[in-house]
C-alpha cells in the first residue's frame, strides 16, 4: 500500500547569486513537517531544486505517491516535459546544476513523483509559507556553503 505525500517547495536567493535558502512542507494525512536551510552563496534555481530534493530525502518510506507543488517553472518543466531525460542522455552537457539533478534522480527513483506548478505569491497558503521559510533561511546567521556552486561558479 503506497502512502500519498504532498510536498510544497520554494527557493529564494538575494542577488542571484547571493545568499539563498529553501523551504519545504511535507504533508501526509494529519502529519505536517517543515524543512528549511540557508546557504551563503547560491542561486534561486539551485534552491528551488534543493527544496524538492530535501522533501524527497526526508521521506521515511519508499514507494510513496508524491505530488510536488512548486512555483519554479525550471524544476516543474524539467521533469514534467521530460527535459531531464534528455539531459541525462547527454550527460548534462552544457546544462546547469547537474549535481543537484543527479541527487534528485536518486531520491525520486524510490517513489512515483509528479509535479504541479503553482503561481508564486498568489495567495496559496502553503506556497507562501514555503517562501517565508526560504527567505528566513537565507537571512539566518552562519549560512552553509553550497560547495558545488562555489567550486564550479555556474548556475
Amino acid at each position: 500500500m503506497s502512502i500519498n505525500i504532498t510536498i510544497y517547495t520554494d527557493g529564494a536567493s538575494k542577488g542571484n547569486p547571493g545568499p539563498g535558502g529553501y523551504g519545504t512542507i511535507l504533508m501526509s494525512g494529519q502529519h505536517r513537517k517543515e524543512l528549511s536551510e540557508g546557504y551563503a552563496l547560491t542561486t534561486n534555481n539551485r534552491m528551488e531544486l534543493l527544496a524538492v530534493i530535501a522533501g524527497l530525502e526526508a521521506l521515511k518510506f519508499d514507494d510513496c505517491n508524491v505530488t510536488v507543488y512548486s512555483d519554479s517553472k525550471y524544476v516543474v518543466d524539467a521533469v514534467e516535459k521530460k527535459w531531464l531525460n534528455a539531459w541525462v542522455k547527454n550527460n548534462f552537457k552544457n546544462k546547469k546544476n547537474s549535481d543537484l539533478w543527479l541527487r534528485y534522480l536518486k531520491a525520486a527513483q524510490k517513489h512515483t513523483v509528479r509535479f504541479i506548478w503553482v503561481k508564486g505569491h498568489n495567495g496559496n497558503i502553503f506556497n507562501e509559507r514555503c517562501d517565508q521559510l526560504a527567505v528566513q533561511a537565507s537571512e539566518a546567521p552562519n549560512l552553509k556553503e553550497d560547495a558545488w556552486y562555489v567550486q564550479n561558479g555556474v548556475d
